[in-house]
């Protein structure tokens, strides 16, 4: 079937926010005398919210630490300066706008928190025309399960199957597969030196948002 919407993760896949979210975690860590996190580790875990940068940080002693405290000074650091860093990935806007010219509807889905999402999507006026934007507690399950696929899949009234799901998270390639979409792993994502996502079960493997415009058949 061919392709008839697209539907993107938010972090690391459409959005690089690795320095931001590496700096909100590094204030909490100071804050309460923890090493800081480094900008290596911030890239590899930002997929993994505010619970994988923590862990990454702490490493074993994650387990012994009162998380709370931490993610609510992260959260709360990252809510003051979410788009100080953040950027479209290099290839990103042509993407969207070939979507746009090709008249296929596109929408966002994220497991990142609707009070994080919508004010940070609101300072970035290139994904204002998404369709549907479907955080992580837009319902009471997020991804991998695959609730938020299907209802963005209505949103768009495109069967799901002619849908495809771009993510850099093997739980995003899960979400996919269990909404019966076909998957793309954004291999231009933050990837953590022990995934292996050649073994995930997504469709396509991208190296970059250009090659997803040719994989789709947009440069002509």
């Amino acid at each position: 079937m061919t392709i008839q919407g697209v539907l993107f993760d938010l972090d690391g896949t459409l959005l690089d926010t690795a320095l931001d979210l590496g700096a909100a975690a590094n204030h909490a860590l100071r804050r309460y005398g923890y090493p800081a996190l480094s900008e290596a580790h911030a890239y590899q875990h930002s997929s993994h919210g505010s619970r994988g940068l923590l862990r990454a940080a702490l490493g074993e002693q994650f387990e012994r630490t009162d998380y709370e405290p931490l993610k609510d000074a992260l959260l709360s650091a990252y809510l003051s300066a979410l788009c100080v860093h953040t950027q479209p990935y290099d290839g990103v806007q042509e993407l969207l706008q070939r979507l746009e010219q090709r008249q296929l509807p596109w929408g966002i889905v994220t497991n990142k928190p609707g009070w994080l999402t919508d004010p940070l999507l609101a300072q970035l006026p290139l994904f204002s025309q998404s369709r549907i934007n479907i955080s992580g507690d837009t319902f009471e399950v997020s991804k991998p399960h695959p609730k938020p696929l299907l209802a963005a899949a209505e949103a768009l009234a495109v069967d799901p199957g002619a849908i495809l799901y771009v993510g850099d998270a093997e739980r995003d390639m899960q979400a996919a597969q269990a909404a019966g979409m076909r998957a793309c792993v954004a291999l231009w994502g933050y990837l953590r030196p022990e995934d292996q996502p050649m073994a995930w079960p997504g469709d396509w493997f991208c190296t970059s948002p250009y090659e997803l415009v040719t994989m789709l058949g947009l440069n002509d």
